[in-house]
Protein backbone atom coordinates (compact mmCIF):
# COMPACT_ATOMS: atom_id res chain seq x y z
CA UNK A 1 0.00 0.00 0.00
CA UNK A 2 1.26 3.26 -0.96
CA UNK A 3 1.47 6.36 1.78
CA UNK A 4 -0.91 8.57 -0.05
CA UNK A 5 -3.17 5.17 0.23
CA UNK A 6 -2.66 4.56 3.67
CA UNK A 7 -3.48 8.13 4.53
CA UNK A 8 -6.92 8.32 2.56
CA UNK A 9 -7.48 5.51 4.15
CA UNK A 10 -6.59 6.82 7.84
CA UNK A 11 -8.58 10.06 6.29
CA UNK A 12 -11.57 7.84 5.70
CA UNK A 13 -11.54 6.36 9.59
CA UNK A 14 -10.85 9.95 10.98
CA UNK A 15 -14.39 11.26 9.37
CA UNK A 16 -16.22 8.34 10.29
CA UNK A 17 -14.91 8.66 13.92
CA UNK A 18 -16.21 11.86 13.96
CA UNK A 19 -19.32 11.50 12.49
CA UNK A 20 -20.79 8.93 15.18
CA UNK A 21 -18.94 10.82 17.87
CA UNK A 22 -21.59 13.30 17.04
CA UNK A 23 -24.07 11.07 17.23
CA UNK A 24 -23.08 9.78 20.61
CA UNK A 25 -22.37 13.05 21.45
CA UNK A 26 -26.31 14.14 20.88
CA UNK A 27 -27.29 10.87 23.56
CA UNK A 28 -24.77 11.98 26.32
CA UNK A 29 -26.63 14.83 26.17
CA UNK A 30 -30.01 13.54 26.54
CA UNK A 31 -28.13 11.30 29.21
CA UNK A 32 -26.88 14.25 31.24
CA UNK A 33 -30.29 15.80 32.03
CA UNK A 34 -30.99 12.29 33.81
CA UNK A 35 -28.24 12.95 36.32
CA UNK A 36 -26.05 10.14 34.58
CA UNK A 37 -23.45 10.41 32.33
CA UNK A 38 -22.55 7.94 29.17
CA UNK A 39 -20.09 5.92 30.66
CA UNK A 40 -22.23 5.32 33.91
CA UNK A 41 -25.26 4.14 31.62
CA UNK A 42 -22.91 1.37 30.34
CA UNK A 43 -22.04 0.33 33.44
CA UNK A 44 -25.28 0.17 34.79
CA UNK A 45 -26.41 -1.48 31.44
CA UNK A 46 -23.70 -4.13 31.93
CA UNK A 47 -24.47 -4.84 35.74
CA UNK A 48 -28.18 -5.40 34.22
CA UNK A 49 -27.04 -8.37 32.22
CA UNK A 50 -25.90 -10.33 34.73
CA UNK A 51 -26.78 -11.07 38.26
CA UNK A 52 -23.25 -10.25 39.81
CA UNK A 53 -20.04 -8.98 38.19
CA UNK A 54 -16.40 -8.34 39.60
CA UNK A 55 -15.28 -5.21 39.35
CA UNK A 56 -12.22 -6.21 37.35
CA UNK A 57 -14.14 -8.09 35.21
CA UNK A 58 -16.61 -4.64 34.66
CA UNK A 59 -12.83 -3.23 33.76
CA UNK A 60 -12.14 -5.75 31.36
CA UNK A 61 -15.65 -5.56 29.64
CA UNK A 62 -15.81 -2.03 29.38
CA UNK A 63 -11.89 -1.04 28.60
CA UNK A 64 -12.08 1.30 32.02
CA UNK A 65 -9.72 2.37 34.08
CA UNK A 66 -9.75 0.27 37.37
CA UNK A 67 -9.67 3.72 39.61
CA UNK A 68 -11.49 5.58 38.04
CA UNK A 69 -14.24 2.56 37.79
CA UNK A 70 -13.71 2.07 41.78
CA UNK A 71 -14.45 5.87 41.85
CA UNK A 72 -17.87 5.15 39.81
CA UNK A 73 -18.83 2.35 41.74
CA UNK A 74 -18.52 3.97 45.04
CA UNK A 75 -20.84 6.65 43.93
CA UNK A 76 -23.62 4.07 42.87
CA UNK A 77 -22.97 2.19 46.23
CA UNK A 78 -23.70 5.34 48.00
CA UNK A 79 -27.28 6.04 45.75
CA UNK A 80 -28.09 2.58 46.67
CA UNK A 81 -28.21 1.44 43.02
CA UNK A 82 -25.72 -1.63 43.71
CA UNK A 83 -24.75 -3.80 46.28
CA UNK A 84 -21.16 -5.68 47.54
CA UNK A 85 -20.41 -8.73 49.09
CA UNK A 86 -17.52 -10.85 49.09
CA UNK A 87 -16.51 -13.23 46.57
CA UNK A 88 -17.12 -17.38 47.81
CA UNK A 89 -14.51 -18.25 45.26
CA UNK A 90 -11.99 -15.07 45.93
CA UNK A 91 -11.76 -12.92 49.19
CA UNK A 92 -9.67 -10.16 47.33
CA UNK A 93 -12.62 -10.23 44.86
CA UNK A 94 -16.33 -8.18 45.39
CA UNK A 95 -19.73 -9.30 43.70
CA UNK A 96 -21.22 -6.42 42.90
CA UNK A 97 -24.82 -6.47 41.50
CA UNK A 98 -27.91 -4.15 41.06
CA UNK A 99 -30.01 -2.95 43.58
CA UNK A 100 -33.80 -2.96 43.15
CA UNK A 101 -33.59 0.66 43.36
CA UNK A 102 -30.44 0.14 40.51
CA UNK A 103 -32.94 -1.74 38.27
CA UNK A 104 -35.94 0.78 38.70
CA UNK A 105 -33.48 3.47 38.01
CA UNK A 106 -32.08 1.87 34.72
CA UNK A 107 -35.38 0.59 33.33
CA UNK A 108 -36.20 4.35 32.09
CA UNK A 109 -32.80 4.71 30.82
CA UNK A 110 -32.41 1.72 28.71
CA UNK A 111 -36.30 2.45 27.84
CA UNK A 112 -35.11 5.64 26.07
CA UNK A 113 -31.95 4.39 24.30
CA UNK A 114 -34.12 2.02 22.68
CA UNK A 115 -36.69 4.42 21.20
CA UNK A 116 -33.71 6.52 20.26
CA UNK A 117 -32.44 3.56 18.08
CA UNK A 118 -36.07 2.89 17.17
CA UNK A 119 -36.31 6.15 16.19
CA UNK A 120 -32.74 6.73 14.27
CA UNK A 121 -34.14 3.20 11.96
CA UNK A 122 -37.49 4.50 11.45
CA UNK A 123 -35.74 7.55 9.19
CA UNK A 124 -34.60 4.48 6.78
CA UNK A 125 -36.61 1.90 4.86
CA UNK A 126 -36.49 -2.10 5.61
CA UNK A 127 -33.70 -2.61 3.68
CA UNK A 128 -31.24 0.35 4.20
CA UNK A 129 -32.03 -1.06 7.97
CA UNK A 130 -30.71 -4.36 6.86
CA UNK A 131 -27.85 -2.47 5.68
CA UNK A 132 -27.14 -0.23 8.18
CA UNK A 133 -27.02 -3.27 11.02
CA UNK A 134 -25.02 -5.55 8.56
CA UNK A 135 -22.34 -2.51 8.06
CA UNK A 136 -22.63 -2.37 12.55
CA UNK A 137 -21.95 -6.08 12.98
CA UNK A 138 -19.15 -5.85 10.47
CA UNK A 139 -17.20 -3.10 12.04
CA UNK A 140 -17.82 -4.89 15.60
CA UNK A 141 -16.39 -8.24 14.03
CA UNK A 142 -13.47 -6.86 12.43
CA UNK A 143 -12.36 -4.72 15.32
CA UNK A 144 -12.84 -6.85 17.62
CA UNK A 145 -9.91 -8.35 19.48
CA UNK A 146 -10.70 -11.96 20.00
CA UNK A 147 -13.49 -12.89 17.60
CA UNK A 148 -16.26 -14.41 19.03
CA UNK A 149 -16.88 -18.17 19.07
CA UNK A 150 -20.83 -17.34 17.96
CA UNK A 151 -22.97 -20.02 16.25
CA UNK A 152 -22.44 -20.56 12.31
CA UNK A 153 -25.91 -21.74 10.81
CA UNK A 154 -25.88 -23.11 7.24
CA UNK A 155 -29.02 -22.10 5.06
CA UNK A 156 -29.75 -21.28 1.42
CA UNK A 157 -28.57 -18.15 -0.14
CA UNK A 158 -31.29 -15.31 -0.31
CA UNK A 159 -31.96 -13.21 -2.88
CA UNK A 160 -28.91 -11.26 -4.06
CA UNK A 161 -26.63 -13.38 -2.26
CA UNK A 162 -24.74 -15.67 -4.77
CA UNK A 163 -24.64 -12.41 -6.88
CA UNK A 164 -23.22 -11.16 -4.16
CA UNK A 165 -20.40 -14.07 -3.35
CA UNK A 166 -19.32 -13.40 -6.82
CA UNK A 167 -18.11 -9.56 -6.07
CA UNK A 168 -17.06 -10.74 -2.94
CA UNK A 169 -14.55 -13.57 -4.43
CA UNK A 170 -13.45 -11.61 -6.97
CA UNK A 171 -12.87 -8.54 -5.13
CA UNK A 172 -10.47 -10.53 -2.99
CA UNK A 173 -8.62 -12.52 -5.04
CA UNK A 174 -7.85 -9.52 -7.34
CA UNK A 175 -6.66 -7.66 -4.40
CA UNK A 176 -4.77 -10.64 -2.99
CA UNK A 177 -3.72 -12.34 -5.95
CA UNK A 178 -3.66 -10.02 -8.57
CA UNK A 179 -6.20 -12.70 -10.76
CA UNK A 180 -7.87 -10.79 -13.63
CA UNK A 181 -11.95 -10.53 -14.54
CA UNK A 182 -11.67 -13.25 -16.39
CA UNK A 183 -12.26 -15.38 -12.94
CA UNK A 184 -15.06 -13.15 -11.87
CA UNK A 185 -16.22 -14.32 -15.16
CA UNK A 186 -15.97 -18.13 -14.19
CA UNK A 187 -18.06 -17.34 -10.88
CA UNK A 188 -20.53 -15.82 -12.62
CA UNK A 189 -20.96 -18.71 -14.79
CA UNK A 190 -20.87 -20.78 -12.25
CA UNK A 191 -23.73 -19.04 -10.11
CA UNK A 192 -26.03 -18.45 -13.60
CA UNK A 193 -26.21 -21.89 -14.49
CA UNK A 194 -26.81 -23.13 -11.10
CA UNK A 195 -29.43 -20.98 -10.32
CA UNK A 196 -30.72 -21.33 -14.27
CA UNK A 197 -30.60 -25.20 -13.28
CA UNK A 198 -32.85 -24.50 -10.00
CA UNK A 199 -32.36 -28.67 -9.20
CA UNK A 200 -32.03 -28.87 -5.24
CA UNK A 201 -32.88 -32.41 -5.70
CA UNK A 202 -29.02 -33.29 -7.04
CA UNK A 203 -27.56 -29.48 -6.71
CA UNK A 204 -27.59 -27.29 -3.48
CA UNK A 205 -25.76 -23.96 -2.14
CA UNK A 206 -25.42 -23.14 1.44
CA UNK A 207 -24.00 -19.56 3.38
CA UNK A 208 -22.87 -19.60 6.69
CA UNK A 209 -24.08 -17.05 8.55
CA UNK A 210 -22.84 -16.34 11.55
CA UNK A 211 -24.83 -13.12 14.13
CA UNK A 212 -26.79 -11.83 10.49
CA UNK A 213 -23.52 -11.75 8.55
CA UNK A 214 -22.17 -14.10 5.89
CA UNK A 215 -19.33 -15.85 6.63
CA UNK A 216 -18.86 -18.53 3.96
CA UNK A 217 -20.24 -20.47 1.63
CA UNK A 218 -20.04 -23.56 -0.21
CA UNK A 219 -22.06 -25.00 -3.61
CA UNK A 220 -22.88 -28.64 -4.86
CA UNK A 221 -22.83 -28.83 -8.68
CA UNK A 222 -23.68 -32.04 -10.73
CA UNK A 223 -21.30 -32.98 -13.55
CA UNK A 224 -22.52 -36.41 -14.16
CA UNK A 225 -25.71 -38.72 -12.83
CA UNK A 226 -22.45 -39.99 -10.23
CA UNK A 227 -20.08 -36.93 -10.13
CA UNK A 228 -20.36 -34.14 -8.25
CA UNK A 229 -17.72 -31.05 -8.04
CA UNK A 230 -17.40 -28.34 -4.95
CA UNK A 231 -17.62 -24.62 -6.25
CA UNK A 232 -17.65 -21.40 -4.55
CA UNK A 233 -16.30 -22.97 -1.38
CA UNK A 234 -15.24 -19.17 0.56
CA UNK A 235 -14.85 -18.63 3.98
CA UNK A 236 -14.03 -14.18 5.32
CA UNK A 237 -10.49 -14.13 5.67
CA UNK A 238 -10.91 -12.92 9.48
CA UNK A 239 -12.86 -15.66 10.28
CA UNK A 240 -10.96 -18.73 9.15
CA UNK A 241 -9.31 -21.04 11.64
CA UNK A 242 -12.84 -21.35 13.30
CA UNK A 243 -13.93 -24.47 11.66
CA UNK A 244 -16.51 -22.88 9.44
CA UNK A 245 -14.51 -24.03 6.22
CA UNK A 246 -14.75 -27.30 7.75
CA UNK A 247 -18.61 -27.49 8.23
CA UNK A 248 -19.40 -26.55 5.10
CA UNK A 249 -17.40 -29.22 2.82
CA UNK A 250 -18.69 -31.75 5.41
CA UNK A 251 -22.07 -30.41 4.40
CA UNK A 252 -21.30 -30.54 1.03
CA UNK A 253 -19.72 -34.26 1.34
CA UNK A 254 -23.11 -35.30 3.66
CA UNK A 255 -25.64 -34.08 0.44
CA UNK A 256 -23.68 -35.80 -1.93
CA UNK A 257 -23.45 -39.12 -0.68
CA UNK A 258 -27.38 -38.66 0.21
CA UNK A 259 -28.27 -37.35 -3.16
CA UNK A 260 -26.43 -40.78 -4.21
CA UNK A 261 -23.01 -39.35 -6.32
CA UNK A 262 -20.03 -41.97 -5.79
CA UNK A 263 -17.51 -39.07 -6.64
CA UNK A 264 -16.94 -35.59 -5.68
CA UNK A 265 -14.40 -33.44 -6.75
CA UNK A 266 -12.88 -29.94 -5.87
CA UNK A 267 -10.46 -27.66 -8.28
CA UNK A 268 -8.37 -25.59 -6.61
CA UNK A 269 -4.64 -24.15 -7.38
CA UNK A 270 -1.87 -24.66 -5.46
CA UNK A 271 -0.79 -21.27 -4.00
CA UNK A 272 -4.63 -21.39 -2.26
CA UNK A 273 -3.38 -23.22 1.72
CA UNK A 274 -6.63 -23.15 3.01
CA UNK A 275 -8.64 -25.23 0.87
CA UNK A 276 -5.89 -27.78 0.62
CA UNK A 277 -5.75 -28.16 4.24
CA UNK A 278 -9.41 -28.89 4.21
CA UNK A 279 -9.47 -31.31 1.41
CA UNK A 280 -6.68 -33.26 2.94
CA UNK A 281 -8.56 -33.04 6.63
CA UNK A 282 -11.86 -34.54 4.77
CA UNK A 283 -9.94 -37.05 2.83
CA UNK A 284 -9.65 -35.77 -0.35
CA UNK A 285 -6.90 -37.06 -2.85
CA UNK A 286 -5.19 -34.69 -4.53
CA UNK A 287 -5.47 -36.43 -8.49
CA UNK A 288 -3.65 -34.13 -11.18
CA UNK A 289 -1.90 -30.90 -10.57
CA UNK A 290 -1.46 -28.81 -14.00
CA UNK A 291 0.63 -25.71 -14.62
CA UNK A 292 -1.38 -23.34 -16.78
CA UNK A 293 -1.74 -19.39 -17.10
CA UNK A 294 -5.34 -18.40 -15.78
CA UNK A 295 -6.43 -15.46 -14.78
CA UNK A 296 -4.04 -13.32 -15.93
CA UNK A 297 -1.01 -15.57 -13.64
CA UNK A 298 0.87 -18.56 -13.87
CA UNK A 299 -0.58 -21.20 -11.60
CA UNK A 300 -0.47 -24.74 -10.75
CA UNK A 301 -4.48 -26.01 -10.97
CA UNK A 302 -4.95 -28.70 -8.48
CA UNK A 303 -8.09 -31.73 -8.71
CA UNK A 304 -9.04 -33.52 -5.72
CA UNK A 305 -11.33 -36.13 -5.81
CA UNK A 306 -13.13 -37.86 -2.84
CA UNK A 307 -14.62 -41.23 -3.31
CA UNK A 308 -17.97 -41.45 -1.67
Amino acid sequence: MTDSEAQRRAHAVRHFNRFYTLYIGALHERLTKSGFSLTEVRVLHELSREHTQTASALSRALGLDSGYLSRLLTSFERRNLITRRPSDTDARQSLIALTEHGHATYAPLDAAATQDALALLDRLDMHSQQQLIGAMRLIERLLRERPRHELVVLRPPHAGECGWLVHRQAQWFAAQYGWDQTFEGLLARVVAEYAQRNDPLREQCWIAEQDGLVTGSACIVGVSTTVASVRLLWVEPDMRRFGIGTQLLRECVRFARRVGYTKLTLATASALAEPRRLCERMGFVLTSAVDTHRFGRDLTLERWELEL
